[in-house]
């Protein structure tokens, strides 16, 4: 149930940082395309995802 949990919580925010990466990025001088800007925000998905899962498991055991 934790990893589901940290999965949902990492889904929800997918689209945003997709949308944020693609067309908050050129801001600063960077343009990545649409694939590009999908690859970051993969990365950036699965480190939320593994980090809120560890974090989530931590502090499961750390109150036990």
């Amino acid at each position: 149930m934790n990893a589901l949990e940290a999965f949902a919580n990492a889904s929800v925010g997918f689209a945003v940082s997709w949308a944020a990466t693609y067309w908050l990025l050129p801001l600063w001088g960077f343009a990545p395309g649409a694939g590009q800007a999908l690859s970051i925000t993969a990365t950036f998905f699965f480190l939320s995802f593994a980090r809120a899962w560890a974090l989530r498991l931590a502090f499961k055991r750390w109150a036990a």
